[in-house]
């Protein structure tokens, strides 16, 4: 297990099939491969969601939240993979015990820690825990199971 380079935006588009708008990670930091990252967000008033979630009082949606964690998620799980060139892909599989505590609105910068709770072949568990300024707004446990792209 070794800690990597920060990843920009460009870099996460080479590990995650997502692209604008639904790409919910700008960055991908603090990264211990098989164990741990940290996903940034930076929540901006533009986001597509917000005209409709909720006029006057944008709030982003609870289910984008833990999709951003487990897109941060996802693309630990890649980077850990010894063969991240061949077409492989990550998707969702289980989402748990998850708790929003405080809304996140146009101005937020999150910050997502996922860490590996366990893995067993092409199946990982995690939590994580989305954070602006030290406050939790969200905890969730999910699975990630990583496949053949060509399935």
């Amino acid at each position: 297990m070794s800690e990597l380079p920060p990843l920009d935006y460009a870099a996460i588009e080479k590990l995650l099939p997502h692209r604008a708008p639904f790409l919910l990670i700008d960055r991908l930091e603090n990264i211990i491969s098989g164990e741990s990252a940290v996903g940034i967000k930076a929540v901006s008033g533009n986001e597509p969601y917000f005209v409709g979630h909720f006029p006057g009082h944008p709030i982003m949606p609870g289910v984008l939240i833990v999709e951003a964690m487990a897109q941060a998620a996802g693309a630990l799980a890649m980077l850990s993979q010894e063969d991240t060139e061949h077409g492989k892909l990550v998707f969702l599989a289980s989402v748990d015990k998850t708790r929003f505590k405080r809304p996140v609105t146009p101005g937020i910068l999150l910050e997502l820690q996922v860490k590996k709770v366990a893995s067993k072949g092409p199946l990982w568990k995690f939590s994580g825990t989305a954070m602006s300024n030290g406050i939790v707004m969200a905890q969730a446990e999910f699975s990630a199971m990583v496949v053949d792209g060509d399935r």
